[in-house]
């Protein structure tokens, strides 16, 4: 019987974990796990958010003023908190993917050149 190899789970690049949350909260407001699926979802299973870094990282952004969140009922009926952008959170993503744009760039003369 064969056997498919199960995909293996890249680890999220250091500094891109707060870029993707606020990509994926620019779609509306979103409960933590909701976030983490989504997260996973769209990366087709390769990016996958831990809970021990996906709730410290959602604090500090409350902290910094990105986020702002409230307890609401889930869709499984369950009393969640749900966390939404704000308009520097809004500016801050756009500051992240600039700034990632560049490294990206950047690495990428390096591989094509070295």
């Amino acid at each position: 019987m064969l056997r498919r190899k199960p995909r293996e789970k890249d680890e999220i690049l250091p500094g891109t974990l707060e870029m993707l949350i606020l990509k994926t909260l620019s779609r509306g407001p979103m409960h933590g796990y909701r976030i983490a699926q989504t997260i996973q979802q769209i990366s087709d299973d390769i990016l996958q958010v831990e809970e021990g870094s996906l709730y410290p990282a959602l604090q500090r952004m409350q902290i910094k003023g990105w986020l702002t969140s409230e307890w609401q009922m889930s869709e499984l009926n369950r009393k969640a908190r749900f966390y939404k952008l704000t308009r520097d959170g809004r500016q801050q993503l756009e500051a992240e993917i600039s700034k990632f744009h560049r490294i990206i760039g950047a690495i990428s003369q390096v591989l094509e050149n070295a």
